[in-house]
């Protein structure tokens, strides 16, 4: 019997990083992945002319521009830097990823409109372009695989990120499903907000037919795979302002597995967590009860401690300019801190930051969804470990967002602990401020089987760029980090062990 209820827990469990265990990881340089998917047949459509928004453009060239920027700022190259280890090019993206290693892929797959003809596309974000490798009409299909989910009903385009799984498990190894995901979540980040910028409104589809989906793109199914669909609805069009729809589908909770070696435990997860493929598929309304959201939300925030210090986050939304102009700008030129000062932040700013990543409905009068897509945020709780914050006392304090107030449950400064729990990474000890975004697993698994482990990364990934953009905007440092002793977080946060930690974003005043 398995040591634990399902296989998402036990691959949780064994890819935990321990301070006694953890050993260095040697990398093949020789080995190392290519970050790019290329393909060479098919037609190009050359989107960089289409990068300027120049005023009076119309018809073809202003959908042109709309989706040539959405992409750029979604996943387009923004920076090129020479490394020391092989001498290559590193291109850095609009989303940030592990290691620099960016495992996503994004399609496009049009119905058929004025500009793209029906057919499958690949971004080619090295020369920002659309690849056109296969003309004929899938729509129906991936309606199918979709559970004739209803957005795909009005929508005339979908995105679709898979991931080559590689290209974080040389590095990574087990562990990398964890980081592919959150990556992923950055990149849906980026997804969403871009879309405002230029009128669309994407809707998130985590429920779909692996392996359909898979052979609808043409994957190599042991290499990589489909982690989300995205219809893309153009808000221009008033036939596609659309109403919300169901973003997650339960697959099946494995518990009866073999002993699984270290080195297959990530594609062992991945299979495990796919949805199978029924013939005549059912609509998607028949398997899930009619409801805006995935589940009724709590109206409480989950922890509330009777005699700890509460203090109020609410406060006024950061301002992104007309048009949204500053937060293009912010996305573009978002980079990843590498060393804090170890100075504090103010209080006013920790609110800045927590209104945007938690509180879009501040955010309806600057053009921003006020309900943005995410698959089960019910799910996720935030804990923030407070160094040097003005105004806040040190210590350890959970995020109550429903009520919009910071609860302390721990008083002392936890800079040393930190420094440690972040595989001692300095980050972790000269960062103002780390904060936690964790998931009761068993609970989570309960509700969508296997298959919340995906969900549960990508939802903390989508909140993290959140967080990333804010603080870049706010001229304050901001790092994601995927790699701790896990339990040593527990331990920090006086947290439960079954709570499990999904997510770390340190930040602080750069140095």
């Amino acid at each position: 019997m398995p040591d634990h209820p399902s296989i998402a827990q036990h691959y949780h469990e064994r890819t935990k990083y321990n301070p006694k265990t953890l050993t260095n990881h040697e990398l093949d340089w020789s080995k190392q992945p290519v970050p790019f998917k290329e393909y060479r047949i098919g037609t190009s459509f050359d989107l960089k002319p289409y990068l300027t928004n120049e005023p009076g453009a119309i018809d073809k060239d202003q959908e042109w521009q709309r989706l040539s920027r959405l992409l750029f700022c979604s996943y387009g190259l923004t920076m090129r830097i020479m490394t020391t280890m092989s001498g290559d090019p590193v291109y850095l993206r609009a989303a940030p990823s592990a290691g620099g290693l960016y495992p996503a892929e994004v399609y496009l797959i049009s119905r058929g409109t004025p500009i793209l003809p029906a057919g499958l596309y690949s971004y080619q974000p090295q020369t920002h372009s659309l690849m056109h490798f296969w003309d004929s009409e899938v729509w129906s299909p991936l309606q199918a695989a979709c559970f004739w989910h209803p957005t795909l009903d009005a929508t005339q385009i979908a995105l679709v990120i898979t991931a080559v799984f590689y290209r974080s498990a040389w590095r990574y190894q087990d562990r990398a499903y964890r980081r592919v995901f959150l990556d992923t979540g950055h990149l849906l980040g980026n997804v969403e907000l871009a879309s405002a910028i230029n009128d669309y409104r994407p809707h998130l589809i985590g429920g779909f037919m692996d392996e359909a989906v898979n052979r609808l793109l043409y994957l190599d199914s042991e290499q990589e795979g489909v982690l989300t669909v995205v219809a893309l609805a153009d808000l221009l069009d008033v036939r596609q302002n659309l109403p919300l729809a169901p973003t997650a589908l339960a697959s099946k909770t494995q518990t009866d597995y073999p002993v699984i070696p270290d080195g297959e435990l990530l594609s062992y997860l991945h299979d495990a967590s796919s949805i199978p493929e029924i013939p005549n598929p059912p609509l998607l309304k028949d398997m899930v009860a009619e409801r805006s959201n995935q589940t009724a939300p709590s109206q409480e925030d989950k922890y509330n401690f009777p005699f700890c210090l509460k203090v109020p986050t609410s406060t006024s939304p950061i301002d992104w300019g007309e048009h949204l102009g500053e937060l293009e700008k912010t996305i573009l030129k978002r980079r990843s801190t590498r060393a804090y000062s170890g100075a504090a932040l103010t209080l006013d700013e920790l609110k800045a930051l927590l209104d945007f990543t938690y509180q879009p409905q501040s955010y309806i009068d600057q053009g921003l969804d006020c309900n943005p897509d995410y698959f089960d945020l019910g799910l996720i709780e935030t804990f923030i470990a407070v160094s040097a914050v003005d105004g806040l006392e040190e210590g350890c304090y959970y995020y109550a967002p429903k009520a919009q107030e910071l609860r302390q449950i721990r008083f002392k400064n936890f800079r040393r602990e930190l420094h440690m729990l972040c595989l001692g990474q300095n980050l972790g000890r000269d960062a103002a401020v780390v904060l936690f975004h964790t998931a009761d697993l068993a609970k989570a698994v309960a509700q969508y089987g296997d298959r919340a482990y995906r969900y549960l990364h990508m939802d903390a990934g989508h909140m993290g760029q959140r967080l990333n953009l804010a603080a870049i905007h706010l001229g304050l440092g901001v790092s994601g980090i995927g790699g701790f002793f896990d339990d040593e977080v527990n331990e920090v946060l006086g947290i439960p062990v079954d709570e499990a930690v999904l997510y770390i974003t340190t930040l602080g005043r750069p140095r």
